[in-house]
């Protein structure tokens, strides 16, 4: 090796048997001597000083810093893991949600018409009442009178949840509102006029439930002039 650049150099022997002890320990070499003469290049002499040992102001300080991070790294678990409990409540909540809207959905498909059907039942008692009656009087009057009140209340609970029929009869035609069956010839009234309602038609809250079925007024043809016959011919 050249000697340009390099220096010999004497290094302590308590140094130079404990580097020879670590050589032993990964290599196995029971055989290294601790009488090996040591060559340190300047650049590696500038570049690995020897450590100076440690005062105990230094450890102290080392120790304090170690300890304010291990503080700092279990407030940081402690916050993990309360966030991860909070993840876990909130996905619990949301699963007993969705289940409690799904049973609320279900309840309203099956009795979301309970008040309505409350509210007919007395129209079927009415109903009732007047089969008995027929079957015991021969009063048609006072059955008619019945059916008429039985048919008024039935309005009247349609009416209390927003169903009304509405008349058609003489107003003019409007397909919206309207289903024409036929056109029917009349004098009575001007043409594309409803001139008889067949089924009354009804809206809810506005809205047309069901078209008035209804036949629409047309002007009546004017028949054919009738064509004089010809004078019958004598016969010679």
């Amino acid at each position: 090796m050249s000697d340009k650049g390099s220096f010999k150099a004497d290094i302590s022997q308590s140094v130079i048997e404990a580097a020879l002890e670590s050589v032993r320990k990964r290599t196995g070499d029971e055989s290294a001597s601790a009488e090996v003469p040591v060559e340190v290049s300047t650049e590696d002499a500038q570049a690995a000083p020897e450590a100076a040992p440690l005062n105990n102001a230094e450890v102290e300080a080392l120790k304090a810093q170690l300890e304010v991070s291990l503080a700092k790294g279990r407030e940081l678990m402690d916050k993990i893991k309360d966030e991860h409990d909070r993840v876990l409540r909130a996905t619990a909540d949301l699963e007993n949600f969705k289940k409690r809207a799904a049973k609320e959905k279900e309840d309203v498909q099956k009795f979301g018409v309970e008040k309505l059907l409350k509210d007919f039942l007395p129209v079927v008692d009415n109903f009732d009442r007047a089969m008995e009656h027929a079957a015991t009087t021969t009063d048609v009057e006072s059955l008619k009178q019945g059916l008429q009140m039985t048919r008024k209340l039935f309005e009247d609970t349609l009416a209390k949840h927003g169903v009304k029929p509405f008349t058609s009869k003489g107003k003019p035609f409007d397909p919206h509102f309207h289903e024409a069956m036929q056109q029917l010839e009349t004098d009575e009234l001007p043409p594309n006029h409803v001139a008889q309602e067949v089924l009354r038609g009804f809206t809810l809250n506005e809205r047309l439930v069901r078209p008035a079925l209804v036949m629409v007024s047309k002007a009546k043809s004017t028949p054919a002039p009738a064509t004089p016959e010809a004078p019958p011919t004598e016969k010679t």
